[in-house]
């Protein structure tokens, strides 16, 4: 997985859809300050919290990973 795709596509997903930080990490239960280190690439995001942003967006696990284009 491409570190730097990924990290584009996590938070291109989440202005795309005009969420804020703080409110992506109220859905995963995180604190901002933890959500903005996933983004970052400073902390790797859960498995369950990646299948949340998945549903949250409504696209495959496999475009937020970067194993396709197709969302």
């Amino acid at each position: 997985m491409n570190k730097i795709l990924y990290l584009e596509h996590i938070r291109n997903l989440r202005e795309d859809s005009d969420y804020s930080q703080a409110e992506v990490a109220k859905l995963l239960h995180v604190a901002q300050r933890t959500y903005s280190d996933y983004e970052r690439g400073n902390v790797r995001i859960p498995l369950d919290a990646m299948i949340q942003l998945a549903q949250l967006y409504k696209v495959s696990m496999d475009y937020i990973c970067c194993l396709t284009d197709k969302k």
